[in-house]
């Protein structure tokens, strides 16, 4: 942990970092170097590192709060549960709003518990987590051959994106063997990356949801190619959903969506016509689809600075930090104005807001004070069951 005195020198040589990228190029655009895969992937290296592990597991192991607490609650959850059964299917059919939902929860959910029992087993050092991992992880590669449906896209990216967190973790830091973990890698290349690499044009958390996978499995898979178009994607959908007055006077748009009058923007907008920086491309429909891509966004942004491209002191970055404070605002009660949302909003955010607190305010030292009281407020962060879970105790306050 960092003293207070220490804590103000790292913010002064934060904020001189920041001020750097301010003036090299803040508002990178899609399509420049700052997205270019690293000449060696780091591993693990999927929205979390070993260092950020380390630090987990020491504070956990020191019976130090927040981490202690979010830990009780992963393993306190089903998810770490070493009895349970996965249930693979080779066909994944899952239609809107997962209806229907063949394997759609079971996916999602074994995926997120391959994760809880990879984050067990390195704060433990207890092998079975591992193994149950390993047994998760091997039952689906032995299993799945494809998503169908409406929501094929977006469920491929929901599992997609925890299935390389936990094969991270137990490729490179568990001391047994994985004799499958050359088929988990055909599995994500064949089954998985297909679905989504190319991207979507629905509502903008599908797309981001689903580069958080594909930049995820193109870590795991060492594929730069994959890694630069996934990371190149991402970018201009970042910039397309969350709207900062730079923009202009309308957001930016995805060139494919062909979006080109103001009106068929706004449509896409939910039908909001004054843009106000911080707000996003689905404020107007509910938080919570709003908070599936801003965690999205935070993921990248972070698996982006482990393999040496730190994109928080680009637009994403900035963002990032304005769609947080802004969607915060909200969600800690602040009366909506008329002009925002017709005055009303759907709210619940969700556990969201760890990765990209701890990167922009604890790390550079810039106040997020909405951002801060939510996240403190919601400690600790679980799950959302669907490809965000136990970001208190990989991210909160972590110095790494």
């Amino acid at each position: 942990m960092f003293t207070y005195e220490n804590g103000v020198i790292v913010r002064r040589a934060a904020l001189l970092s920041v001020v750097t990228a301010l003036v090299l190029g803040f508002f990178a655009q899609p399509g420049t170097a700052a997205q270019a895969a690293p000449a060696t992937f780091v591993h693990p290296g999927v929205d979390v590192s070993r260092s950020q592990l380390d630090f987990a597991r020491t504070e956990v192991l020191a019976g130090a709060q927040p981490w202690k607490g979010a830990y009780d609650q992963m393993m306190a959850s089903s998810y770490a549960s070493l009895s349970r059964t996965p249930k693979p299917r080779a066909v994944v059919e899952c239609g809107s709003y997962s209806n229907p939902n063949y394997g759609c929860t079971d996916e999602r959910e074994d995926a997120i518990a391959a994760y809880t029992d990879a984050l067990a087993w390195y704060i433990t050092k207890d092998a079975r987590y591992a193994q149950k991992a390993i047994e998760i992880m091997d039952a689906w590669s032995a299993t799945i051959t494809s998503h169908t449906n409406s929501n094929a896209p977006l469920q491929t990216g929901w599992a997609g994106a925890s299935w390389p967190k936990a094969a991270e973790i137990i490729k490179y830091t568990y001391t047994g063997t994985w004799t499958n973990s050359a088929r988990f890698s055909t599995m994500l290349r064949n089954v998985y990356l297909p679905e989504i690499i190319n991207g979507s044009n629905s509502n903008g958390n599908w797309e981001l949801t689903m580069m958080d996978a594909a930049v995820g499995i193109s870590v795991f898979l060492e594929d730069k190619t994959s890694y630069d178009k996934a990371m190149a994607l991402f970018r201009t959908r970042t910039a397309a959903y969350i709207y900062l007055a730079s923009d202009g006077s309308v957001p930016k748009t995805v060139p494919s969506q062909n979006l080109n009058t103001t009106a068929k923007i706004v449509s896409y907008w939910q039908g909001q016509s004054t843009f106000v920086t911080g707000l996003t491309q689905e404020t107007c429909r509910d938080f919570t689809h709003t908070g599936y891509g801003l965690s999205s966004i935070s993921h990248v942004a972070e698996t982006s600075r482990i393999q040496g491209t730190d994109l928080y002191g680009t637009d994403v970055g900035e963002r990032l930090r304005q769609a947080l404070g802004f969607q915060a605002k909200y969600q800690l009660g602040t009366a909506v104005p008329s002009w925002l949302c017709g005055g009303s909003l759907t709210l619940g955010l969700g556990p969201v807001t760890e990765v990209g607190y701890n990167a922009l305010h604890n790390r550079l030292g810039i106040a997020m004070t909405n951002t801060q009281t939510l996240t403190l407020n919601n400690r600790p962060a679980g799950s959302n069951n669907l490809f965000v879970a136990w970001e208190t105790l990989t991210h909160g306050d972590n110095p790494n």
